[in-house]
Parts: structure tokens; C-alpha cells; sequence
């Protein structure tokens, strides 16, 4: 009788077990590729809970990665909050990317205290359809507060850390390492609700906009009357 109470506590769905994937469904947001979507807990990427995505260099493709969750929240009218980016979002990519910019608010931040207050902000306000930062030092009690005001919104909470942040401890329900791998990226997860995987996941990406094409390409030179990402200081979020 004992162990039959034990097989119906440990078969309860609010009971997560480290050889399976997730327990209670979560909210999440498909990541517009299947294999990935196939490894996460709740089908997509996390909402309400904090994502780190670890590229082994800067540029890599990890903004394309999450182009078609970003383009499907801006499609719902939700905000894209993007929190101390280290370069002026290219429009023309991100509009090739479905990305509607009228929805896209990009946040100048002078200091680290400054963005992670910025970041909390975001966070908390369920106005936000997603919230992209790229904090410039963090420690594990920032990192909480973080992931504990993911849980009070429903955003899609992404930071984007240094490879070499892969062994620090942190909060967050995912994390994902990236490398690039012919005509794409292979996506390591490091961590999520379940067992590890042995081998990455090899992720095909679209090309990408450049803005080495001639000046005369079209794409090259969004319409004068299309909108273009708000850029504001971090003590004015307009969300």
C-alpha cells in the first residue's frame, strides 16, 4: 500500500521528476523551430520565467534565433523591450524578420545599476510582450530578483550573457549555449526542466539582411514612412 502511494505522489503533475520534461504545463512562446521546440519544457520558449542565452561570440545569429517569437508577440500588439543592446538595431533586419518596429522599444542605460533596474521594470509591467537585456555585469542576487519579477508578468525574458558565464550558477529556468555551425547555429541547452541532452541541437537560420548590399538595394533602405524603434533613457519605459 506504501509504495502504491508513492507511485500516485510521484505521478502527480505537479510533481517534476529530473528524467522527464517539466510537470505543470507552463506558459511559453514557440521558437519557430521544431527540433528546439521538441526539447522544452512546455513547447517553446519560457514565459513568466527567465531565459540566458550564451553565445561563444557576439553576432553570432542569437537575435535571429529568436526572430519568429519576437515577430509573432509584435504581430499580438504586445512591446519588445530591448535593455542596454551593445549596437542600434538594424530596422531593415528586423522588419525582413516580420518584427513590427511601432512595437519595438530599445532602453540607453549609462551604468549596470542602471539596466537592471531598467530590466525589473520591464519585467514587471504586463504591457511587455518580451524583454531583451544584455547586462554588463550581474551576480547571482540580481539574477533572482530578475527571475522572481519574471513570475509576477508574462513576459518572454531573455538575457544575453558571455560564453564564459556557461559555469556560473543562476536562477534562470533555461539557458542555451551557442555556437555557430553551417548555416546556422548549434544550441546547447544547459539547463532546463528535465535531463540533459548529449548532443546540441543543430538549428538552421535565414539569411540575414546586411548592410553590406549596395545602398541602392531596396531592403537596404526602409521607407521613409516606416516606424522605427523608440529609443529612450532608462528612467523613461513609455510601455
Amino acid at each position: 500500500m506504501k509504495s502504491c502511494k508513492s507511485c500516485l505522489i510521484f505521478n502527480h503533475p505537479a510533481i517534476w521528476r529530473g528524467d522527464r520534461l517539466g510537470g505543470v504545463a507552463t506558459p511559453s512562446v514557440p521558437t519557430g523551430f521544431s527540433e528546439l521546440d521538441a526539447a522544452l519544457p512546455g513547447g517553446g520558449w519560457p514565459a513568466a520565467a527567465l531565459t540566458e542565452i550564451l553565445p561563444q561570440h557576439e553576432g553570432i545569429g542569437e537575435l535571429r534565433l529568436l526572430g519568429p517569437a519576437l515577430a509573432a508577440l509584435s504581430a499580438q500588439r504586445r512591446t519588445l523591450v530591448w535593455v542596454a543592446p551593445p549596437y542600434l538595431p538594424y530596422a531593415p533586419a528586423l522588419q525582413a524578420a516580420g518584427i513590427d518596429l511601432a512595437r519595438l522599444v530599445v532602453v540607453r542605460t549609462r551604468s549596470p545599476k542602471q539596466a537592471l533596474w531598467a530590466i525589473e521594470q520591464a519585467l514587471r509591467s504586463s504591457a511587455c510582450g518580451a524583454v531583451l537585456a544584455w547586462p554588463e555585469e550581474i551576480r547571482w542576487p540580481e539574477l533572482r530578483r530578475l527571475q522572481l519579477a519574471t513570475e509576477g508578468g508574462r513576459a518572454l525574458a531573455v538575457l544575453f550573457r558571455p560564453a564564459r558565464a556557461a559555469g556560473d550558477a543562476s536562477p534562470a529556468a533555461l539557458r542555451l549555449g551557442l555556437d555557430t555551425h553551417a548555416g546556422g547555429l548549434a544550441a546547447r541547452i544547459l539547463k532546463r526542466r528535465g535531463a540533459m541532452l548529449d548532443k546540441p541541437l543543430l538549428l538552421p537560420l535565414q539569411p540575414v539582411v546586411s548592410r553590406s548590399h549596395s545602398a541602392n538595394h531596396a531592403v537596404d533602405r526602409p521607407s521613409l514612412s516606416a516606424p522605427a524603434p523608440r529609443i529612450v533613457p532608462a528612467g523613461i519605459i513609455p510601455l
